[in-house]
């Protein structure tokens, strides 16, 4: 999920020094702010601050309304060992530039919340020797930046090992205790049937652990998805696996219920369009949900010409749009009215998501009359393939269906 995520720029490698684990208070040395309304924090989209061309918050701001933001991500370091990391090389110790970044939201009436974990890299959970050490780790991101929210993103490698997540869960459970009014989530992968067999253990560990955060929240793509109905009814079987596994009802399962999508093309060439963001909004409006966010707003603008087509990138959406559109949602999400805005574009040529199909994979099987996009070209299967790189020829597998 999110393999994106995994693409972190290498920031600069500075010492690793030891932090403090003083609870959670406002106005602490880091600047903190006072607290926004949880559902700020329900609905801050994510950012690098860090990597994949950092937009300026401070500019989204101003364009869309947002006040909250979901800084990504703290891993434990690339050399080993249980301290807090930005992407795995910079100490959160030591750290300046993330903390400007924060100043800057700060200074514009806005918050963060800090996500753990994601794709790819050392999770301190999994180096951590138990979930009090764990909880030592993160209690110095809260100190340093004063935070008054926090997300424990629970995924690939680390979610398939049994003790890591126990040292989550539990840290998780310690912060919250030792920080009064923390806003905590948790979000894992997405499948069709609500979240798979390691989702589904972790909540079990939750369970045991008597463990309840703001939300458990799905990423509903990377899985075979397609558009939001795929994405709601995914949904709807997540709010089953928690009332079946934690013996809530309804309402209360989807009042501790998320959802995480990803804007535009995702890594596996699904696409997601405003429209989409709209009616999954609507669902998990009428429904109560507890949290709306997306990876991320990094992507949340469009290509250039050269840009688009059949491949997902970490700067931009691959859909036809406006600057941080998908922001929008988040902020309607929240309650507040976005701005108004101008039409969304058209470009030139058709985009991705209106005139190219999903991209061409070299693992993938196809069949006869299957479509893909390479090059931003359409290309359609005379036959069975796998591995054959879409080339226009007159004996070749694939039918150029021409530009895309």
């Amino acid at each position: 999920m999110r393999r994106l995520r995994a693409c972190l720029g290498a920031a600069a490698a500075v010492g690793l020094a030891a932090a403090g684990t003083t609870a959670l208070v406002a106005g602490s040395a880091s600047g903190a702010t006072s607290a926004l309304s949880n559902r700020w924090y329900a609905a801050a989209p994510y950012l690098m601050p860090l990597d994949n061309d950092p937009p300026d918050p401070a500019a989204i701001m101003d364009a869309t309304g947002l006040k909250a933001f979901q800084l990504a991500f703290v891993l434990a370091p690339n050399g080993g060992g249980c301290s807090p990391t930005w992407g795995g090389t910079a100490a959160v110790s030591s750290d300046t530039a993330v903390q400007s970044v924060v100043n800057t939201i700060r200074a514009k009436g806005g918050d963060v919340s800090v996500s753990i974990g994601g794709y790819g890299g050392t999770k301190l959970g999994q180096v951590c020797s138990d979930a009090a050490a764990t909880a030592a780790a993160y209690q110095q991101v809260i100190t340093k930046y004063g935070l008054h929210a926090i997300d424990f993103d629970l995924e690939e490698p680390e979610y398939e090992n049994t003790a890591a997540i126990k040292n989550e869960i539990g840290a998780a459970k310690i912060l919250q205790q030792n920080n009064p009014g923390l806003y905590v989530s948790v979000t894992t992968a997405g499948t069709a049937d609500g979240t798979g067999w390691f989702g589904k253990q972790m909540l079990l560990e939750a369970k045991s652990q008597g463990f309840t955060p703001n939300n458990f929240s799905i990423m509903p793509f990377d899985g075979g998805f397609s558009g939001a109905a795929s994405q709601t009814s995914a949904l709807t079987n997540f709010n089953q696996i928690l009332q079946s596994t934690f013996g809530w009802d309804q309402a209360t399962a989807y009042a501790h219920e998320g959802f995480s999508g990803m804007n535009g093309r995702s890594d596996t060439g699904e696409y997601f369009t405003q429209a989409d963001f709209q009616t999954v909004l609507d669902y998990a409006t009428s429904h109560n949900m507890d949290r709306f966010t997306f990876w991320s707003l990094n992507r949340d603008r469009q290509c250039t010409p050269a840009d688009n087509g059949g491949r997902t990138s970490g700067t931009c959406s691959s859909v036809a749009q406006n600057s941080w559109d998908f922001a929008k949602y988040s902020v309607k999400f929240a309650g507040a009215t976005p701005p108004s805005s101008t039409p969304t574009p058209t470009p030139t040529p058709t985009p991705p998501g209106a005139g190219c199909k999903p991209g061409w994979s070299s693992t993938a099987v196809y069949t006869v009359g299957n479509e893909v996009s390479y090059n931003n070209h359409n290309w359609k299967a005379k036959w069975w393939t796998q591995n054959e790189t879409p080339v226009a020829s007159e004996w070749g597998v694939w039918q150029d269906e021409g530009a895309c």
